[in-house]
């Protein structure tokens, strides 16, 4: 690496801020799921596609609960991104927490901030956006107003 290219890179380094890891109380969905067997690789902690399906039953479980529906007649919403930061391993056996919360509303999408956690410390964090599509033609479609207003209540809390 020049010089120039270190120095950069020293600054970038300077300039990140602190790493804040979200708290379960910020999230206003929170669910549990176990952790199988099933769920490990040959190393002997949880597969990271596994963080996958933890984030998803967030989802699932904040998105069914009463009056949290989203869909109207005619639309569903697809997984268009999912990132996903790995901060621990995970054992089995064992629970984890996922929280779930709307950090994003766009105009025919939404972004969830979520995190895993186990025995009180977050082991991932992870964004998912969804956009909600047309069921026929299966193209974007601007959420309606009555799904703006049930994702503003499912935001993030500080």
């Amino acid at each position: 690496m020049a010089m120039e290219e270190l120095e950069i890179y020293a600054l970038n380094e300077q300039a990140k801020p602190p790493r804040v890891l979200p708290r379960p109380e910020q999230f206003p969905g929170r669910t549990s799921d176990v952790i199988r067997f099933g769920d490990l690789d040959p190393q002997g902690h949880v597969n990271n596609t596994v963080f996958a399906t933890y984030f998803e039953t967030g989802r699932v479980a904040l998105l069914r609960a009463r009056g949290n529906e989203l869909s109207t007649p005619g639309t569903t919403s697809v997984l268009a991104r999912l990132d996903i930061n790995f901060l621990k391993e995970l054992h089995y056996p064992g629970t984890v927490e996922i929280g779930t919360g709307v950090v994003e509303i766009g105009r025919s999408s939404f972004t969830f901030l979520q995190a895993i956690f186990h025995e009180g410390a977050c082991a991932a964090t992870g964004r998912a956006t969804m956009v909600m599509i047309d069921e026929a033609t299966r193209k974007a479609r601007a959420l309606p107003e009555e799904v703006r207003e049930r994702l503003e209540r499912l935001r993030l809390r500080d």
